[in-house]
């Protein structure tokens, strides 16, 4: 006898198409059989070990999260809720292009500093792989949900040519070449990068498309985040379409917004451009969180001149006055590329977390409010911050537009993505309400989507883009990651005043067959796994 039967659930299976009633049976991991319409058809009802009555819940495949900072969160913390409770069963992570695969002991203690405001210092992790490969092993002893893995391009440069603003020499790229290669046989699905971090930014256009070719001849995808999402927005997307069909590589745009006051409205622009590059036969996919601020690290609002060299050379600059006095200028009143080309709006700059508890008192208020309660100036505030904090302060950046938001979620690329950091005392919503608040906010109180619409955004879509072909949808055969939820009461429970509150209307999701939320409480079950490319 099989192990479970789902009975009397209305099935969203993914596809877009409508929903229909249905008994789903589960044994092994798989879905085994689909009994449409069992109870009015008077038919045999199949039976199982354990019944689940789903009368009133949408069953759906389990929600892919295709933008996700958990690298590190998923090895230190098992229950992982805020992203188990979402009913996210599969993460993409190694995004922005910093991760901790592959490097040396060097490299190693070089990006833990570097990205501490998205993942932690560490400390709590043993760090006993240098590979992708024994990135993904690592994995594979068990984790709350599962996770593919984008080889992070600032990383490989730091490994290869170091921190600084250089070409790479031939040596050099034909090392990254290889390290990208590698990655890829070991079972990454692509490779991602952070063109406004270093030391990615430093990589030229020619250097990008070698690396892409790369990965295309392995069947994988590029994943950009690009050159600017301000001042230039546009010709930063335009530069990944024309880098990526001269490597004839597939491309998924990470959190693809429009922001700042300059792209206000502007959103049908980039879709346009997105429209005539799939028409002319690019492979292009992108994803969304449905939120308007951003999320990030306060250093990474720095000029890339300050940040040459990695984090120790930042600290020093910033320590000195003179150096400190040439960043606030290109901040304030030239607008930096790490801060997308726009003068710095520090009302706009929300402290989300610090590493060091004794700088709480400035976290949930804007930098500009610091600085008037402190009557100092909002330079010397975040100055203060980076080095007090040892550049680990992470920021919401309040830059987006409602409209925008919406006109590109409705794309038929879209999918959906959280980029939540699961860091700070204040982490953004989306790192724990992404996916339940494009359910209840987006389709049932504002109907921008339809439920199946929707459902196949988060699912399908992502699925075909990682080239997975038992995943991210209700089919007999495929892996039984799924999800149940109430589409009249599914709601985000995480607020900008609360965010590590969990969801609502998401009472169980299963991962491989087996409960990880049950009756909308976690249980102890790790059966997540890596998930790696598909042979090709």
């Amino acid at each position: 006898m099989e192990e479970l039967v789902i009975r009397d659930a209305d099935v969203v299976d993914g596809s877009g198409a409508d929903s229909y009633r249905a008994d789903v049976v589960v044994d092994g991991g798989r879905i085994v059989s689909i009994v449409k319409e069992a109870a009015a058809a008077g038919c045999q009802r199949p039976r199982a070990r354990r019944e689940l009555d789903a009368e009133g819940l949408v069953l759906a495949p389990g929600f892919i999260d295709m933008h996700a900072h958990s690298d590190l969160a998923l090895l230190r913390d098992p229950d992982h809720s805020a992203k188990a409770a979402q009913g996210v069963t599969l993460e993409v992570i190694g995004q922005d292009g910093l991760s901790y695969a592959p490097v040396d002991d060097r490299t190693l203690a070089e990006v833990r500093r570097a990205i501490a405001g998205w993942n932690g210092p560490g400390d709590d992790v043993d760090f006993d792989w240098r590979s992708v490969g024994e990135y993904l092993d690592r994995l594979d002893a068990g984790i709350a949900v599962n996770a593919a893995y984008l080889i992070p391009q600032g990383t490989v440069r730091a490994l290869a040519v170091g921190w600084d603003d250089r070409e790479a020499t031939d040596a050099e790229l034909e090392h990254m070449r290889r390290l990208v290669a590698e990655g890829m046989e070991q079972g990454a699905v692509g490779m991602s990068s952070g063109l406004t971090y270093t030391p990615g930014m430093y990589a030229k256009d020619a250097e990008l498309t070698e690396l892409c070719r790369v990965v295309a001849s392995y069947g994988g995808y590029y994943c950009p985040h690009h050159r600017s999402y301000g001042a230039g927005a546009l010709q930063a997307y335009e530069e990944m379409v024309e880098l990526t069909r001269e490597a004839d590589c597939p491309l998924h745009l990470a959190h693809a917004t429009m922001n700042f006051g300059v792209n206000k409205g502007r959103a049908p622009e980039l879709l346009t451009l997105l429209d005539d590059a799939l028409a002319a036969g690019a492979d292009i996919t992108l994803d969304t969180y449905p939120y308007t601020p951003g999320c990030t690290t306060l250093v990474a609002l720095l000029p890339s001149w300050a940040s040459e060299g990695g984090p120790d050379r930042i600290m020093e600059r910033l320590a000195d006055d003179d150096t400190a006095e040439r960043i606030r200028h290109h901040m304030e009143e030239i607008g930096s590329d790490g801060s997308h080309g726009v003068p710095m709006e520090w009302e706009t700059i929300e402290i989300s977390g610090t590493g060091d508890p004794a700088l709480a008192e400035y976290v949930g208020r804007t930098v500009l409010e610091s600085a008037r309660l402190r009557g100092e100036s909002p330079w010397t505030v975040a100055r203060h911050l980076l080095l007090a904090d040892r550049l680990a302060p992470t920021i919401l950046q309040h830059v987006g537009h409602e409209e925008n938001v919406r006109a590109i979620m409705r794309h038929r690329v879209h999918t959906g993505g959280s980029d939540g950091i699961l860091q700070g005392a204040k982490p953004h919503p989306r790192a724990y309400g992404t996916f339940p608040h494009y359910l209840g906010h987006y389709v049932r109180e504002l109907s921008v989507l339809s439920l199946e619409e929707c459902v196949a955004h988060l699912t399908s879509r992502p699925a075909a883009r990682l080239r997975l072909p038992d995943r991210g949808l209700v089919r007999e055969g495929y892996r039984a990651d799924l999800v149940l939820f109430d589409p009249a009461a599914v709601a985000a429970g995480s607020t900008y005043e609360s965010p590590r509150v969990l969801p609502t209307g998401i009472p169980y999701v299963l991962v491989d067959g087996r409960f990880v939320m049950e009756d909308g409480r976690r249980t102890d079950v790790l059966a997540g796994r890596s998930v790696r490319r598909a042979p090709r």
